[in-house]
């Protein structure tokens, strides 16, 4: 479930402040790259939970 696109235009990387897409399986930051998952159709926009594809796999 794709996150809506104003609630996208208003959101950001919780650790550099940069734009997000949305990837469906994430939002994915466009400045550091950081992934957040989205679980449920909720994005978990937490740095602890953020993640670099190449550092584990894809999750």
């Amino acid at each position: 479930m794709p996150v809506p696109e104003d609630l996208l235009a208003i959101m950001a990387c919780p650790a550099c402040h940069g734009a997000l897409e949305d990837r469906e399986e994430a939002l994915v930051c466009t400045s550091c790259g950081l992934h957040y998952p989205v679980r449920d159709g909720i994005p978990i926009m937490l740095v602890e939970e953020a993640y670099r594809p190449e550092e584990d796999g894809g999750r």
